[in-house]
């Protein structure tokens, strides 16, 4: 079986991984690592990104990020860092593509809503039903539920989780609880997700018209780069331009993100696998001036992009949506498709937040008219 060549001694590999939950024959022409990217990729979860909300409801347009294009432009920085780094890239790209596959329809939006009508079952949060897409809710293989994914890849889906929930989740939590880390992989996968979600959010946003250049411009991120990005004096920088501004900012970030990384890993002497989990904090980051830009990137799109009144309006309507659906199929489970009236030791709570959640934008509002008759939605503004 072909094994991943060249790799840091401190990087995750089909010799020292944890395995699978059911041991499976070795694949014959790939790393074990890269089946369990193939099977992500070909999973129905995977799929419905396609039509699942970033930032702007596909109801909004044609042209704006989605789940999947997220999840994307997240493997392709995430590989590029893994590469620089030395360390295992089909499993840093398995996790960054598999990260959202349990995000609800609706983004955030959808998410909140969710965690609110599940709050007296246990709540709701999108990497741990990312991990129960991929543990139990796939159905594809004969031998068992789930994707039946490696150890590592599993656990670096984890992003965040509470030591009481981690209680609840077995060995593949356990570092919540014991205060270690993840491999480096996921640490790259994490932070790869925030680069690329700060940086395509700020051109969707130019696209919708919410964000202007001029705003932009203002911006510490951006307004280093006017000069060589052509943006003399009071010039109105083209779809080229801010373009060139964006790849830029986010090239930056990378760079900053693997130099960093490396000097750490080399401060500390960090040798071996063992050594990056038993860290007490993540060797992964950004150096102490980047890491501040990032922060205030990230304010700066909360304020201007993500509390703007035309994503709240959708936001009313998403989760408007998501709670009446809720409502509906928890007074009738009965009209739950097949597949979520087998209990599987869930209530039923959990099996309508598990439809729900696997629901794209588009059938959710097709379910909650064709239910309800009602129609939540303001006109598609393109």
């Amino acid at each position: 079986m072909p094994h991943t060549p060249g790799i840091a001694s401190f990087a995750v590999s089909d010799t020292n991984s944890l395995g699978r939950r059911v041991t499976e024959p070795e694949p014959a022409w790939r790393t074990e690592f890269q089946r369990d990217r193939d099977r992500i990729v070909h999973s129905s979860a995977f799929r419905r990104l396609e039509y699942k909300t970033q930032v702007f409801v596909n109801h909004e347009g044609d042209m704006f990020r989605t789940r999947l294009t997220h999840s994307l432009e997240v493997a392709q920085i995430a590989r590029t860092v893994a590469r620089a780094l030395g360390v295992n890239e089909d499993l840093t790209e398995a996790i960054a593509l598999a990260h959202d596959l349990g995000h609800t329809p609706f983004g955030h939006a959808g998410q909140s809503a969710l965690n609110h009508c599940m709050k007296d079952a246990g709540g709701f949060e999108h990497n741990q039903q990312s991990l129960r897409v991929i543990d139990s809710l796939e159905r594809r293989y004969e031998q068992f539920d789930g994707l039946n994914l490696l150890f590592e890849t599993r656990e670096g889906i984890l992003k965040y989780c509470s030591p009481a929930q981690a209680l609840t989740l077995g060995d593949v939590a356990a570092r919540f609880m014991q205060g270690r880390q993840a491999t480096l992989e996921a640490q790259i996968a994490n932070l790869a997700d925030e680069i690329a979600y700060n940086h395509h959010d700020v051109d969707d946003g130019i696209r919708s018209g919410i964000l202007s250049p001029a705003l932009l411009r203002e911006h510490e991120v951006f307004s280093g780069l006017a000069e060589t990005t052509k943006w003399p004096g009071d010039h109105v920088p083209d779809r080229r331009e801010m373009h060139s501004a964006i790849r830029a900012a986010l090239g930056e970030f990378v760079d900053d993100l693997i130099v960093t990384t490396q000097q750490r890993i080399a401060d500390r002497g960090v040798d071996s696998l063992e050594a990056i989990r038993a860290q007490t904090e993540p060797l992964a980051g950004f150096s102490e001036a980047v890491a501040k830009r990032h922060l205030r990137l990230k304010r700066f799109l909360h304020r201007e992009l993500y509390n703007h009144e035309i994503v709240h309006r959708f936001s009313r309507a998403a989760k408007a949506t998501v709670t009446d659906l809720f409502d509906y199929y928890m007074n009738d489970p009965g009209r739950l498709p097949a597949e979520h009236q087998e209990k599987n030791g869930a209530s039923v709570a959990r099996r309508v937040a598990d439809y729900i959640a696997g629901m794209t934008d588009r059938f959710a509002i097709a379910e909650h008219r064709r239910l309800s008759g009602e129609n939540h939605w303001p006109e598609r503004r393109s």
